[in-house]
């Protein structure tokens, strides 16, 4: 398939970009900066780009079965970068007719609130409510202009992330309050599982957290 990317460049874009890669689909990597991404593949293609430049991403898209986005910034920074971007996104694949559509959130909010339970006290009463307060916010309008996109859209929602290695060995799909998750899953392993979105239809339009 031919894939673009955005957010490539971050910490779990450059896994999910090299494992695309490896599964021999050709990437478009959509990033700010194109030398900080430090893979070379005959089958990817960096763009330079801003996602909140709407009209550079609506160009963009043009040409692309799937979307991936791991866009994001540190949680305890302002910005909108999430929202916003996925805006644009969104409206540059209705503009384009392109239908599917992986994006990667969190953990912790809306629905699946119930998981910071399983978090430790000074994470979900300190930390939560006021570090990472906006970046959460940004998160939920984020889920928001995808939920209301009317494309075929699937919301990955990892626990802490680490840097781990892959496994492929992890839970998805848990309820909010299922007390066996561990909330912290590698990115190695959340890039396979946003992969494997594309296109399968198990999660179509759903939310399915991934953890250990």
């Amino acid at each position: 398939m031919q894939l673009i990317i955005f957010g490539a460049s971050g910490a779990t874009g450059r896994l999910l970009t090299q494992q695309a890669l490896e599964a021999g689909h050709r990437v478009t990597a959509f990033v700010r900066n194109p030398a900080s991404l430090q893979i070379d593949h005959p089958l990817l293609t960096k763009l330079a780009g801003d996602a909140l430049d709407e009209s550079a991403v609506q160009v963009a898209v043009k040409g692309h079965d799937a979307v991936l986005s791991t866009l994001g910034a540190p949680a305890n920074k302002t910005g909108t970068i999430r929202s916003q971007g996925t805006l644009n996104i969104v409206k540059a694949m209705q503009h384009a007719g392109i239908r599917r559509l992986v994006v990667q959130t969190s953990l912790g909010y809306g629905d699946s609130k119930a998981t910071l339970r399983r978090t430790p006290f000074v994470f979900r009463n300190i930390i939560v409510p006021f570090l990472l307060k906006k970046g959460f916010a940004d998160h939920a309008l984020q889920e928001t202009h995808v939920r209301n996109s009317g494309l075929d859209w699937v919301i990955v929602r990892p626990g802490n992330l680490t840097n781990g290695p892959l496994t492929e060995n992890y839970r998805h799909g848990f309820a909010a309050d299922d007390n066996k998750i561990h909330v912290k899953v590698s990115r190695a392993d959340v890039a396979h599982f946003m992969l494997q979105q594309i296109k399968s239809h198990a999660y179509l339009r759903q939310t399915p957290g991934i953890s250990y």
